[in-house]
């Protein structure tokens, strides 16, 4: 597919770490785990830095959901709960997303989330960029551009997704799980910064101690982050949980936080690898993050919403 051209030039511009706020989309599988509730919550309590304008249920598929759609539709249902803790309407501002991955990585997922992306992204002036925040398997926005090409000119998309590049494979789940649709998002051209997992958001550890002094009794959303956590695993006895998802919220408050660096983009194999071309445009790639100042921000920021 023959995708529209962006400068070499916009596009590095676009990759610099947001100096300003920012207006935002998060696509995000809610329910896949108990990260995703964390960033939702980030991203509604850091009006500071960000403007929200909707947030997408993407697709998953695993123990906690009976194929991609119910995974969906249960992070849907998760979305709502969540907003109904934050006192924040879910009206015009929440969409089902794709029922299913891209099998072919040609046929988008025609959904109310990626026709929103697409009408949101074409009204962006080229100085203002929406900003998509993608937690999850990244069918919605790999769809949107399929659909409408012409939004790569209009976006930023910041993807938690893969592994290192130096990673024997990048069996993750978020890629792994639509591997047609990250092809899609690496070929396409468009701004993108990735945030690998393993040695990078899997710094984002924290435990039961740390959240029951600093998140559990802040209002209702504490206390249900609170209890999704201690639920997540029977045994606290020397225990700690990543909560990747908060750090693609991070990237756009603070990126000093998350040092990265400008790297070609790759190519995304069959075998679940990545090949690289020098010749491919430029992308953002976290490298390590700061995981201190982060879990501060997020527990000054419910303290204050607790009030």
């Amino acid at each position: 597919m023959q995708y529209p051209s962006l400068s070499e030039c916009k596009r590095l511009e676009r990759l610099q770490g947001p100096r300003r706020k920012v207006r935002m989309i998060l696509d995000t599988d809610t329910y896949n785990e108990i990260d995703d509730q964390f960033a939702v919550v980030y991203a509604l309590l850091s009006p500071e830095s960000m403007s929200v304008e909707a947030i997408y249920a993407a697709p998953f598929w695993n123990k906690k959901s009976e194929g991609p759609a119910d995974g969906m539709y249960k992070s849907y249902e998760e979305i709502l709960r969540l907003l109904q803790r934050l006192n924040v309407s879910p009206e015009g501002f929440v969409f089902q997303g794709s029922p299913g991955f891209l099998g072919n990585g040609v046929t988008a997922y025609d959904t109310d989330a990626a026709r929103d992306l697409i009408r949101r992204a074409l009204k962006s002036p080229e100085d203002d960029p929406l900003y998509v925040v993608a937690i999850g398997a990244i069918t919605n926005v790999a769809s949107a551009i399929l659909l409408e090409p012409e939004i790569i000119k209009h976006i930023v998309v910041v993807w938690l997704g893969g592994q290192p590049w130096h990673w024997p494979d990048t069996c993750e789940f978020n890629l792994g799980q639509d591997i047609c649709a990250a092809r899609v998002v690496f070929d396409s051209g468009v701004p993108l910064v990735q945030i690998p997992c393993s040695g990078v958001a899997s710094h984002l550890l924290t435990t039961v101690p740390e959240l029951e002094r600093h998140v559990k009794g802040k209002g209702a959303i504490g206390d249900y982050l609170f209890q999704i956590f201690t639920d997540y695993h029977a045994d606290h006895y020397a225990w700690a949980k990543e909560i990747w998802d908060i750090s693609a919220v991070a990237w756009l408050i603070n990126s000093d936080w998350l040092p990265s660096e400008l790297v070609h983009s790759p190519i995304v194999t069959d075998q679940k690898t990545y090949s690289l071309d020098h010749r491919r445009h430029f992308i953002r790639m976290v490298r390590m993050l700061y995981r201190n100042p982060i879990f501060a921000d997020l527990f000054r920021k419910l303290e204050k919403f607790a009030g």
